[in-house]
């Protein structure tokens, strides 16, 4: 049987770069995907979100900016640690903006529990000046990345198929 994985794209495109997950949600919707495979542009809709998490996902992919002060357009998975995470009521949710720990922190208070979670993230182009604080389109790097972290999304889905195979045959 195929792991039920959700791919969830957030980002606010009015702010540059922070409009990479989406970006890469879109160029993934052109493409057909299994059954097993959920795609969501979920924007900054951060409610949404939580409530999402709250179905049994075998694995969650979230895809968003992610500065880790590389060059931008740099590439990154990262499995994060989440045993430590808090548990965050509705109240400190921001109903304008996502902040995916806060949310993860929701669906741990709402008694939901997210099996594996992944991060494909790209470090973001600074937006400078004041006058640039709010504009939308990626920067050129952070463009040029999104076919590669569609290929990333890809093989971190193929990954986890076969990774959940093995522990079947098991």
């Amino acid at each position: 049987m195929s792991p039920k994985i959700l791919v969830a794209g957030i980002g606010n495109i009015f702010l540059g770069d922070d409009g990479f997950g989406v970006e890469v949600l879109q160029q993934l919707s052109r493409e057909p995907l299994p059954a097993h495979i959920e795609a969501v542009d979920f924007g900054i809709r951060g409610f949404d979100l939580a409530y999402a998490l709250m179905k049994p996902y075998d694995a969650v992919i979230l895809v968003d900016a992610l500065p880790r002060g590389g060059t931008a357009g740099t590439l990154y998975t990262i499995e994060p640690d989440l045993s430590g995470l808090d548990s965050v009521g509705p109240e400190e949710i921001d109903t304008h903006g996502m902040n995916p720990m806060k949310v993860l922190g929701m669906v741990k208070s709402m008694g939901g529990q997210t099996n594996r979670l992944f991060v494909v993230g790209c470090d973001p182009e600074p937006l400078g000046e004041e006058d640039d604080l709010e504009r939308m389109g990626l920067s050129p790097p952070v463009a040029l990345a999104v076919d590669e972290a569609v290929a990333m999304i890809h093989s971190l889905i193929e990954r986890i198929c076969a990774e959940q195979q093995a522990v079947a045959a098991d």
